[in-house]
């Protein structure tokens, strides 16, 4: 069974950075988008960022978009997001997502619509102080 579990969360102050962590199991890597979905209390689920293995495409939220960057390390079968200058706004628990069937299907939209998202992981609190 696919598994992904983030890591990387924690309390940070205003202009602070964290990375956080998505290891990947049970599914071809290569073939998967990954992202990182957010939600806030009181708040809607926000897509913040997506990266493909397939075909090298990375999508940001406007409003993470100059801040967080998103990468993948294939050999470790893990994705990442590097979040720099963090408001108070991005306060969330944040969720590691994975499209496995993104390559498998011949890769007709980008990033994967919320349906498209088979698995996912437990989610990491970030949060951040003013």
């Amino acid at each position: 069974e696919a598994q992904l579990v983030e890591s990387g969360g924690g309390l940070v102050q205003a202009g602070g950075s964290l990375r956080l962590s998505c290891a990947a199991s049970g599914f071809t890597f290569d073939d998967a988008a990954i992202g990182w979905f957010r939600q806030a209390p009181g708040k809607e689920r926000e897509g913040v960022a997506c990266i493909s293995r397939a075909d090298g495409k990375t999508h940001y939220a406007n409003s993470v978009k100059g801040r967080f960057t998103i990468s993948s390390d294939n050999a470790k079968n893990t994705v990442y997001l590097q979040m720099n200058s963090l408001k108070p706004e991005d306060t969330a628990v944040y969720y590691c997502v994975a499209d496995s069937q993104y390559g498998s299907r011949r890769r007709t939209w980008f990033p994967p619509l919320l349906a498209d998202y088979n698995y996912w992981g437990q989610g990491t609190q970030v949060t951040v102080s003013s």
